[in-house]
């Protein structure tokens, strides 16, 4: 494997200081052409720094998506870049993010103190400011690697010696205190969920909605003004509001501007209102979009989607998404995120009057789901039983399935007929 100095500008030969070359592969074509780099893994580990900041550097120089999170370790950007352009970028990173302000050798590590990112140089001691203003800068300090075990041990203890020394003030043997005893309880339900049991999703998107689920989002009075203006400030309205429903801390969020979720909405809404109508926004103009900003494998995009792809005429508009929806409906996590943005789409995102006619429609939407298999009986059922504050307030969650009653039913007693008739046939 060829290498090159980590610091080009020096030609010796024998620099201690080492680094594969880039090797990067062009794939796809059209609007859907991408570029992969095969050993970004091997280049950041020879930089001591994480992929995600060396990708998401690449995509905020080029003002091109970058996936900062792979679940298979391909590295990829959106478009063509050959991969001597992507060293010469790498320069850069290297010279803002590695090298020290002093000695210029890439022997530092980073350590994040006040949202300040410091280079701590281990080969003449200096500790130096990376500059804020950048926007890897704030990336970086939005996506701090998580606590090792040994540091959440130590504050835990902390925490316990601060309860204990409480507890002693005022008079109270801590010894007594049990942990379930406060209404911060260890088995409190963190998702703010009531009814049966049912399976959970990740405990940062609960924490993350769990934190919101107080705050009231107004109500959008969509009227029919379809003026660039109006258009905007519509658009504006939805990105917001599918920031704070659907975009949680998932690592791979840009770190200035919109999301690709936000992005994927609002083109949605955008081209709807130029050609009339969301039915009018094609199935394979939606597949395309959602594969170039390489979220087709994510369980938001569903969530996204149940918001932007229907209108008041969800029910028979069902077949025609049906296929789109299977190609990306493909687990479980993937079913509860579709389901919480129907919640959404049904109690939050329209005028008071459109809210009331949608909810009326609740059991014939959730057939339809059913029909077209896009969500499983069996996750429609832990959804029924289990009112969730995930995606909207606890009180609408507990309305939308109450609504869905006569659903949930007919579900329930055709599982008991079928039981009854393989019954008899034996």
């Amino acid at each position: 494997m060829a290498t090159v100095n980590i610091r080009r500008d020096i030609t010796d030969p024998f620099y201690r200081y080492k680094m594969e070359k880039i090797q990067s592969k062009i794939e796809g074509k059209g609007n859907g052409i991408k570029t992969v780099i095969v050993n970004l893994n091997s280049v950041a580990q020879s930089l001591a720094r994480p992929p995600a900041y060396v990708i998401k550097y690449f995509g905020f120089e080029l003002g091109a998506q970058a996936n900062a999170k792979p679940t298979d370790e391909r590295w990829i950007i959106n478009g063509a870049h050959d991969a001597s352009k992507l060293q010469d970028y790498l320069d850069g990173f290297i010279s803002k993010f590695v090298l020290c302000k002093k000695c210029k050798n890439p022997e530092t590590e980073v350590s994040i103190k006040d949202d300040k990112i410091i280079l701590d140089c281990k080969a003449c001691g200096q500790r130096t400011d990376v500059d804020p203003r950048l926007k890897l800068s704030t990336f970086i300090v939005r996506n701090q690697p998580k606590a090792g075990k040994k540091e959440k041990k130590d504050k835990k203890a902390r925490r316990e010696a601060k309860k204990a020394q409480a507890n002693g003030t005022n008079g109270t043997n801590g010894d007594d205190a049990s942990p379930g005893d406060s209404n911060g309880s260890e088995h409190d339900d963190e998702d703010g969920d009531e009814a049966l049991e049912a399976p959970s999703d990740d405990e940062v998107l609960r924490q993350a909605n769990a934190i919101e689920a107080d705050a009231e989002i107004a109500d959008d009075d969509w009227a029919i003004d379809t003026s660039a203006e109006a258009v905007a400030a519509r658009t504006k309205d939805l990105s917001a509001d599918f920031n704070r429903a659907v975009v949680l801390d998932d690592g791979d969020d840009e770190a200035d501007g919109p999301s690709s979720y936000e992005e994927l909405g609002s083109w949605i809404l955008a081209t709807a209102e130029e050609k009339g109508s969301v039915s009018a926004v094609t199935n394979d103009e939606i597949e395309k979009k959602v594969k170039e900003l390489l979220i087709e494998s994510k369980h938001k995009t569903c969530a996204v989607l149940a918001q932007s792809i229907f209108d008041e005429n969800i029910v028979a508009q069902i077949p025609t998404r049906a296929k789109l929806l299977k190609s990306l409906i493909t687990s479980e996590r993937h079913e509860k995120a579709f389901l919480g943005g129907t919640e959404r789409f049904v109690g939050v995102d329209h005028d008071s009057e459109t809210r009331q006619t949608l909810k009326k429609k609740i059991p014939a939407i959730l057939h339809g789901y059913y029909e077209h298999e896009l969500v499983d009986e069996e996750t429609l059922k832990a959804w029924g039983a289990k009112a969730s504050k995930k995606y909207v307030k606890l009180s609408i969650s507990k309305e939308i399935r109450e609504k869905a009653q006569p659903f949930l039913e007919w579900l329930e007693n055709a599982e008991t007929e079928d039981e009854d008739e393989s019954s008899d046939e034996e």
